[in-house]
């Protein structure tokens, strides 16, 4: 077991990284037309498919409201679309389009060179240590999660 201050140096060291990245992440996409939260919310479409706005936020952790102006925006780029249930009209679905789709792999691969940036300054010994804490941290959720 670890010492209350472990865990909390822990939480601060995470939550530090964590705005690095997107602080970092956000410059890399200040050319594109996909802000970050449209960037999450594109890649839980991607990932899941269709849904409805609700099943959207709690996947993005984001209140509905603030999802379904990010969606009104992405429906305006061409990159979502909305489709109402036959059955009940009150309930939308939100879905990717065939345009995401095509332009998927690229918004990918930017991302992916993007968070490559991030870390060229890293020595190989660094990675190793990175890769080595970020499976335990990994492993320890996983079990946390089946429990």
């Amino acid at each position: 077991m670890y010492s209350s201050d472990t865990g909390r140096e822990t939480t601060r060291l995470f939550v530090e990284v964590s705005k690095l990245i997107q602080q970092s992440m956000r410059k890399n996409f200040e050319d594109s037309e996909v802000t970050m939260p449209q960037g999450m919310v594109l890649h839980i479409l991607k990932e899941y498919g269709q849904m409805k706005i609700s099943d959207l936020s709690d996947k993005v952790h984001l209140s509905k409201s603030t999802v379904s102006g990010i969606v009104d925006r992405l429906e305006k780029h061409g990159l979502v679309e909305r489709t109402r249930n036959d059955e009940d009209r009150r309930t939308v679905y939100v879905s990717v389009t065939k345009a995401f789709e095509e332009n998927h792999k690229e918004l990918h691969k930017k991302a992916e060179e993007s968070f490559e940036d991030l870390l060229s300054s890293a020595t190989e010994e660094d990675m190793d240590k990175i890769v080595e804490g970020l499976s335990t941290l990994k492993r320890i959720l996983m079990a946390r999660k089946e429990r």
